[in-house]
């Protein structure tokens, strides 16, 4: 089977970096080209791409003969491969030549139309390596349901309240004095904390992701690179797991393995269901990166917002080893201006290609922290606008650039601490009192809302709704 993959398409798109870049949704490979075959041909053939590390294959059709590396793809029928279109191109530019190889000549004319299924295939396997440049290697989620919650239609319709209990369970306290001063045998472990609840008296800037909703596209990767001049690092550089993206999409496959089984719940299920998560800094108001920092380059704002002081940043990398999301990107090498990253990254690295930047946002320099800002440049922007009118800020009068290039309407954004905001109305929040120091309460959530590992306490300020799948019976 021949197919336009998500990235460069039909091969018009190749010589974009961004794109080439830009992780496959399903198999989460960037800058390679790779023939896909199912699980059970890979057990056959003693495959298993541990840490996409995988061995060369000569497939042959029509006369033609091709070598690409070998990539395992739950959910594929069995005695099929896949290749991908628009790839293997000699003249397209500096970024596209070279990558891949050429199978237009398979696709075939059947009564007027291209036909991209290939009758019969021989596919052999080599002794040659490869090592594929992939952005996520895990498969699932390991049961852990506190990074994704999923639930049956016809469960959430019956008590959809119940079912999103959180971390919500009683912990007993430690000693009978501890005991006597809170006033009961047990106290809820969400009101526990050694942290100074944070006070938003202006704005509070919250997200909220469907993930029933998003589908993977990835548009906004793009969008958040352009909008924040995020560095490309070429193919070698994903390898060493330096990816510079400030927001990834986890993919997310389900396994058959009991849940008890912690080993076996890594292995995909051979016909997967399939769940997409954008991940990106979670502006913790009990953020962890914060409390590291020995020269305070990562402070909390009067509005929630994580920040990043780039000319104070030392590159400790403490807070990167305390995110519990792993969402911090450390910049190794001065990506613009830097002969050996012009490939991959030439709008950094001419006079012509800077022109493309946006002179709001910081090209960062090297060996400093980057993460996401929520694109506080037009959070700023649209408060200065307000001010020199005189008059209060409108809901959605400016989004974040993912929000904004979300199709689908997955991502909203906005002021919690405003009751008519969209995001308020979504989420069902009331403002932050001091008799209410944390906008994750319970009683007034929408019951699909939960955030992320919320049982570590760190309170992010983005919430995601719960996958919610249908999974009755068709009626005849």
């Amino acid at each position: 089977m021949i197919f336009e993959n998500g990235t460069v398409g039909n091969g018009s798109q190749a010589n974009n970096p961004l794109l080439q870049e830009l992780p496959d949704p399903i198999t989460k490979a960037v800058w390679d080209h790779y023939v896909t075959i199912s699980q059970k041909d890979a057990k056959k053939l003693g495959i298993t791409n541990p840490e996409s590390k995988t061995k060369y294959a000569n497939i042959s059709a029509n006369g033609k003969t091709i070598k690409l590396p070998v990539l395992i793809q739950p959910g594929q029928t069995p005695g099929t491969l896949g290749i991908a279109l628009g790839y293997g191109r000699t003249k397209a530019g500096k970024v596209a030549d070279g990558i891949g190889q050429n199978v237009y000549p398979w696709v075939s004319m059947v009564n007027g139309s291209l036909n991209y299924v290939v009758g019969s295939a021989k596919f052999e396997l080599t002794s040659e390596d490869f090592q594929i440049a992939q952005t996520q290697t895990h498969q699932t989620y390991m049961g852990r349901q506190t990074v994704i919650k999923e639930f049956p239609l016809s469960d959430f319709q019956r008590d959809p309240e119940n079912l999103q209990s959180g971390f919500s369970t009683k912990i007993k306290t430690w000693s009978d004095k501890v005991d006597t001063e809170v006033g009961a045998g047990a106290v809820d472990a969400e009101k526990m904390t050694m942290y100074k609840n944070h006070e938003y008296k202006d704005h509070h800037w919250v997200m909220s992701i469907d993930l029933n909703t998003c589908t993977g596209c990835a548009a906004c990767v793009v969008a958040c690179n352009v909008e924040n001049n995020v560095s490309l690092v070429g193919r070698e550089e994903v390898i060493n797991r330096r990816e510079m993206h400030w927001l990834r999409i986890d993919r997310y496959y389900s396994s058959d393995a009991p849940v008890t089984d912690w080993k076996g719940l890594e292995d995909a299920s051979d016909n997967p269901e399939v769940v997409f998560q954008p991940m990106l800094c979670q502006h913790c108001n009990n953020a962890p990166c914060e409390t590291v920092c020995p020269v305070a380059a990562t402070t909390h704002s009067t509005e929630g917002l994580n920040q990043m002081t780039y000319n104070r940043c030392i590159g400790t990398r403490y807070c990167a080893n305390n995110c519990p999301y792993k969402v911090r990107r450390f910049n190794w090498f001065k990506y613009h201006d830097n002969d050996q990253f012009a490939q991959v990254n030439p709008a950094m690295n001419t006079d012509l290609g800077k022109m493309v930047l946006n002179p709001d946002v910081t090209v960062r320099s090297r060996s400093v922290m980057e993460k996401c800002s929520f694109c506080v440049q037009r959070i700023q922007l649209g408060k200065l606008t307000a001010k020199k009118e005189r008059r209060k800020l409108k809901d959605g009068e400016f989004t974040t650039a993912c929000a904004a290039a979300c199709s689908t309407g997955a991502i909203v954004f906005g002021d919690m601490n405003d009751p008519e905001s969209k995001i308020s109305k979504l989420l069902k929040v009331r403002p932050l009192y001091p008799d209410r120091p944390y906008v994750n309460d319970k009683d007034s959530m929408n019951p699909r809302a939960y955030s992320v590992l919320e049982e570590i306490d760190v309170r992010p300020n983005i919430f995601y709704l719960s996958k919610i799948r249908n999974k009755d019976a068709a009626k005849a």
